[in-house]
């Protein structure tokens, strides 16, 4: 299933990093469906990453949350990121250029 028109995932890995932002239109919906899917994966693998977003009032027209973990967890990493986004449907989601 496409999703990118309603949530678009970007991966980064580096030497001692891993983060996945879910970036979405706003819809407090996707926001729910994204916390959800979060809460359920931290729970089924007693991962505790870092989740924020970059909205405090989530009035942005383009939001995001983040998920990031630090280099104590970052090789189990990969399953968590593939575990949330198979939890929201996303099995392809291409990215160009990631906004900053």
């Amino acid at each position: 299933m496409d999703r990118c028109d309603q949530i678009n995932a970007n991966v980064r890995m580096e030497e001692c990093y891993a983060g996945m932002s879910l970036t979405f239109d706003g819809s407090e919906e996707i926001r729910a469906e994204i916390e959800t899917a979060i809460e359920k994966v931290k729970k089924e693998t007693k991962m505790e990453p870092q989740v924020f977003d970059n909205s405090k009032d989530h009035t942005e027209a383009k939001q995001a949350l983040y998920i990031e973990f630090d280099d104590d967890a970052q090789r189990e990493s990969g399953d968590f990121f593939e575990k949330v986004l198979k939890e929201l449907k996303i099995d392809k989601c291409a990215n160009d250029v990631i906004e900053r």
